[in-house]
């Protein structure tokens, strides 16, 4: 691969140790690395680009998605549901999903990412209808090209056993662990620079049994992988947590060794102040999914309160029956106003939320070759062309990525190579994917 340097930047917005912005700044990629950053770089025979009048930053991280939910956005009468209800419509239809529905949604949601800014995506796959495997979506973040942290989700208790999903949703306990580590020995990458690696993770407290979530967490540790589900969630995941365990989601967790640094928690809108203690104690990282918490009804997860106890925190979308895109900026600008709307005007700025989304993002995944750009770290970078219409009379243009626009990249490199160009796909042709989708979606209708 031979060298790329981005040229002139308006700003480049490192979110290095000392999170510095420098002006009419140039970058340079070689071999998927960031090797030098700095004012009218030597050209040495490099490929130039110019992002004169452009915001550079890393690329964004998205740290909790459900990928398949991509053919099942606004279903009528899952709209106006709370989550629980909302799972019960959902279930039915998503069981009737196959695996070429799996890889087709997993591609238009991430494509949508991509143009968002995201260079990194994990996604939890928990339901596997109809021969449906993980590799159906690790072939989808290839085909993309965005650098992907699939994990092995699963449900074990159906509506029989006093579960959540209908039966037909389920799978044996026996063979839920021991495809994971069917996927963690095919597909895990541990090296630096890796385009893959897998977790694992069972759906929730309430659709596994705790001999599963205790299970899954010796693997897991086993394998050297991280884990990864949805907690605290919403006023009904308490009740639940309380009335089937005899205490809060959190003491929960902790009990079944489901805290430290290797594990990410979804959603955490409820946890109190004891558990935020605990998460921040034992470095244990939350995925925060501002729009589908607004969606669904859940509440405002207290990311102040955590981000001031030290809780590492970052981004996600979730899926797209709840939220219902996949746009990683339109997530930090929610983000971003939730908590001014609890906790003040000043609560939160713009320059911290764009660290939870690109270097807290990369934190919580447990990437420290990634989220910052710096000599040495790999090279994921967005370019944000400031000059339309969107940015037009912002004095900072790097506020206005969240205040005002845009809200799609000019240009997306993971690993150095292009993903994005000129706010097109590099890889696929968006029109055959929509038609995909459109196939798929007729079937699955019907």
């Amino acid at each position: 691969m031979s060298a790329l340097i981005l040229r002139k930047a308006r700003v480049l917005v490192t979110m290095d140790d000392t999170r510095r912005e420098i002006a009419d700044c140039d970058l340079r990629i070689e071999g998927g690395v960031i090797t030098a950053i700095g004012p009218d770089l030597a050209l040495d025979g490099a490929e130039t680009l110019d992002v004169s009048g452009c915001v550079v930053t890393p690329g964004l991280v998205n740290t909790h998605h459900h990928l398949y939910q991509t053919l099942t956005r606004t279903v009528p009468a899952a709209q106006d549901a709370l989550l629980f209800g909302w799972l019960q419509t959902l279930y039915p239809i998503w069981a009737r999903m196959t695996p070429e529905d799996m890889r087709v949604s997993a591609e238009v949601g991430l494509a949508e990412l991509a143009l968002s800014g995201c260079s990194l995506s994990s996604d939890h796959l928990y339901l596997y209808p109809n021969g449906v495997r993980l590799e159906d979506t690790i072939e989808a973040a290839a085909a993309i090209g965005l650098r992907f942290h699939p994990t092995r989700g699963a449900m074990s208790i159906g509506e029989s056993d006093g579960g959540l999903p209908p039966d037909s949703l389920v799978e044996d306990e026996a063979a839920i662990l021991d495809d994971a580590i069917r996927v963690i020995d095919a597909f895990h990458d541990p090296t630096p620079g890796a385009m893959v690696r897998v977790g694992v993770a069972p759906c929730s407290p309430f659709s596994v049994s705790r001999g599963l979530m205790r299970d899954a967490a010796l693997l897991a540790r086993d394998k050297g992988v991280m884990l990864h589900t949805h907690l605290a969630e919403n006023d009904e995941d308490i009740a639940y947590s309380e009335a089937q365990f005899g205490c809060r989601p959190g003491q929960y967790a902790e009990e079944l060794g489901w805290t430290g640094e290797d594990v990410w928690h979804a959603h955490c809108v409820k946890l109190d102040e004891s558990e935020i203690d605990l998460f921040a104690r034992s470095r244990t990282g939350v995925a925060h999914c501002p729009c589908s918490n607004c969606r669904l009804g859940s509440g405002i997860a207290p990311v102040r309160a955590m981000r001031d106890a030290g809780v590492h925190v970052a981004l996600g979308v979730d899926g797209s029956a709840s939220n219902d895109g996949n746009g990683m900026i339109a997530e930090a600008r929610m983000a971003l106003l939730l908590q001014r709307v609890q906790n003040g005007a000043d609560a939160m700025s713009v320059r911290e939320m764009l660290e939870i989304a690109t270097r807290g993002g990369a934190q919580v995944l447990g990437r420290d070759d990634l989220g910052q750009l710096a000599v040495g770290m790999r090279a994921d970078i967005a370019v944000w062309d400031v000059s339309g219409l969107e940015a037009a009379g912002a004095w900072d243009p790097v506020a206005a990525l969240l205040l005002s626009g845009p809200s799609q990249v000019r240009d997306l490199f993971v690993e150095g190579r292009p993903v994005v160009r000129e706010s097109r796909l590099v890889r696929r042709d968006a029109a055959a994917l929509i038609a995909e989708q459109s196939r798929c979606l007729a079937r699955l209708m019907a």
